[in-house]
């Protein structure tokens, strides 16, 4: 009897599937969090009769078999390719990404990351920097005399000084997109990190070739819909109740074979 290893896998993978609403859940409110759904594929067959099987001399075939399965396992956790809403703050250095792309940051082992969460801040050396203090790859520094600045569409950042009328451009914020974001590497504080699956980073303008545009004094929120990832997890828990009385039942019929004399 081979139900209750079936069921078996069926609960394993219902308590992932609600592991991962859990966490998109705890991250309803994460700037520029991608919700990930849990994807699962059903295990291999046992082949009792092969479809195609001849059966007579005259070549007659089977024409469905008996194959039976084995249960399921999890084919990946992947990251839904959505995008938050733009909510207002009016600080110079927040900054949303409204469209495809991401920020490219500077780790301190001078390896590069990738976000989508425009928290920035400026730091004591005028870089501006990431909440964690990573700076942005593009090198840019903000004068020290500077009042404010403005950062265009297209990524462009202007210094406004005391006693002058025009701005002076400091530099220019790029964005990076990659042919497969799912196969991007999260490391944590809303930060990824490029894989072979992911493939290499395309830098490019705001605004160019389909890259996603620049908003100053937005921030991207979650992206995680609440009403969506309750009624799943509702979906979920019902699905391992379900497979709970499979292994209930197989219990039972075990026990009434034992019971024969």
């Amino acid at each position: 009897m081979k139900s209750l290893q079936i069921a078996a896998t069926g609960m394993a993978a219902q308590q992932l599937r609600v592991e991962v609403i859990s966490n998109n859940i705890a991250n309803m409110s994460t700037a520029a969090y991608r919700p990930r759904t849990a994807e699962f594929s059903d295990l291999m067959y046992q082949q009792h009769l092969t479809p195609g099987t001849i059966t007579s001399q005259v070549g007659t075939v089977v024409p469905a078999g008996i194959q039976l399965g084995t249960g399921v396992k999890p084919s990946s956790v992947s990251m839904e390719i959505t995008q938050g809403g733009l909510r207002e703050t009016s600080s110079e250095l927040d900054l949303a990404i409204d469209g495809t792309g991401f920020f490219e940051v500077t780790l301190p082992s001078g390896e590069s990351a990738y976000t989508r969460d425009g928290k920035l801040n400026r730091s004591p050396d005028g870089e501006i920097v990431t909440m964690d203090g990573f700076p942005l790859a593009d090198g840019i520094v903000i004068p020290e005399e500077a009042r404010s600045i403005s950062i265009s569409r297209d990524g462009e950042v202007v210094a406004y000084f005391d006693g002058e009328s025009d701005g002076q451009p400091i530099g220019n914020i790029s964005l990076v997109r990659f042919i497969n974001e799912k196969g991007l590497e999260a490391m944590g504080d809303n930060m990824f990190r490029q894989t072979e699956a992911s493939g290499p980073p395309n830098q490019l303008v705001a605004g160019t070739e389909g890259m996603g545009l620049i908003r100053q004094g937005y921030l991207e929120e979650s992206g995680v819909d609440v009403v969506q990832e309750i009624s799943e997890l509702i979906e979920a828990q019902r699905g391992y109740e379900l497979n709970s009385k499979v292994i209930t039942a197989a219990d039972e019929m075990l026990a009434a074979t034992t019971r024969l004399r």
